[in-house]
């Protein structure tokens, strides 16, 4: 990452792809790279930061809990992904803990200079507002399933979610997936997440494969 400018890595970013020429060469002025290990957060819970943080590599956890330290996983992010914009534009803390899950690079774009660029530029504005459409979309989908399927359904669509269609047309997950962390995200214990997993798996709905991912049996969409 070091060898690249900044302007080379802005270029990376899909968010930044509408900018002009001018308007991504005075922003390459204005980001600071920065490296988070594993387990460190971005951001915080409650707290504030006035950034615009976008992700070059690695992965990140955005996660949310209560004064009990109950948590719950309401998403992942990957690279071109970008967070804070929801703080910088109604001033409030953040909503979230996002946490790198794996060792992680950002650009990191203060206030000022992203609402700049967002009255500057009609086209990433659309960009950043289908994104919180997008979002939007995906908390209502999370509020569904909580107040509507039961905890069959709530993993299937979990699972549905996390998977990828591969070269034969199937539904796969390639990592190994977590039960804690599958818990974290419907809302359920783990213990009933095993149960569920192993009840599936042996009703057809789900097969490991020995590479260890995890093949979606079609029908398992009717549950969730």
């Amino acid at each position: 990452m070091a060898m690249l400018s900044n302007l080379d890595l802005l270029r990376r970013v899909p968010l930044f792809s509408r900018l002009t020429v001018a308007q991504a060469e005075a922003i390459s002025n204005a980001v600071v790279k920065r490296r988070f290990k594993r387990g460190e957060a971005l951001v915080e819970q409650g707290q504030k930061s006035d950034a615009l943080f976008l992700l070059l590599t690695g992965r990140a956890r955005v996660t949310a809990s209560d004064s009990r330290g109950r948590e719950v996983i309401l998403a992942t992010l990957g690279q071109g992904d970008y967070l804070g914009e929801m703080s910088i534009i109604d001033n409030e803390p953040h909503s979230a803990t996002v946490r790198a899950e794996v060792q992680t690079d950002v650009l990191t774009l203060g206030r000022a200079e992203f609402t700049r660029c967002l009255s500057e530029n009609a086209a990433m504005s659309l960009v950043v507002m289908r994104g919180l459409v997008k979002r939007l979309r995906h908390a209502d989908r999370k509020i569904e399933s909580l107040a509507l399927l039961d905890v069959y359904g709530r993993v299937a669509h979990a699972l549905l979610e996390q998977a990828e269609t591969n070269a034969q047309g199937q539904q796969v997950i390639a990592g190994k997936v977590s039960r804690q962390d599958l818990a974290k995200t419907i809302g359920a214990s783990r213990e009933m997440v095993s149960r569920v997993m192993k009840d599936l798996e042996t009703r057809g709905f789900i097969e490991t494969l020995p590479s260890g991912a995890m093949l979606l049996k079609t029908r398992l969409a009717t549950l969730g």
